[in-house]
C-alpha cells in the first residue's frame, strides 16, 4: 500500500489552518480572558491588545494555510515564526503558574508547552 503524500500534507494543511481560524477566533470571543492570562507581564502593551492583534493574526495565517497555495512555503514560514513568537506566553503560564483553559496545576501547565 502507497501513501499519497501530497493528499496527507493537504490534509493536515487544511487541518492546521482550521485549528488557527478556530483559536483565532477564540481570542476574539469566547476565551479572551483566557488568553489574557497568557500574556507575559513584560509585554509592554495591554494585554486585550495582545490577544486581539494575535487572534486577528491567527484566523489570516489559518485561511492563507487554506486558501494561499502558490505561497504555500512562506505561509508556513510566517506561521512557524508565529508559534515561536508566542511560546513565550505559554512559557509566562507555565512559569508564573497563571491558570487558563483548565490547567490549574504545574503539571498540567508543563504539559502544555509541549502542544
Amino acid at each position: 500500500m502507497t501513501v499519497n503524500w501530497s493528499t496527507v500534507r493537504s490534509v493536515v494543511r487544511v487541518a492546521l489552518g482550521g485549528f488557527l481560524c478556530v483559536a483565532g477566533i477564540t481570542h476574539l470571543t469566547s476565551a479572551r480572558t483566557e488568553f489574557q492570562a497568557q500574556v507575559p507581564d513584560w509585554v509592554p502593551v495591554g494585554t486585550d491588545l495582545v490577544v486581539i492583534v494575535s487572534g486577528i493574526v491567527e484566523i489570516a495565517l489559518g485561511l492563507a494555510l487554506i486558501l494561499a497555495k502558490r505561497h504555500r512555503a512562506l505561509v508556513g514560514f510566517a506561521v512557524g515564526l508565529f508559534f515561536i513568537a508566542i511560546f513565550p506566553g505559554n512559557i509566562s503560564q507555565y512559569v508564573d503558574g497563571h491558570d487558563a483553559f483548565g490547567l490549574n496545576s504545574d503539571g498540567a501547565r508543563l504539559i502544555r508547552l509541549f502542544f
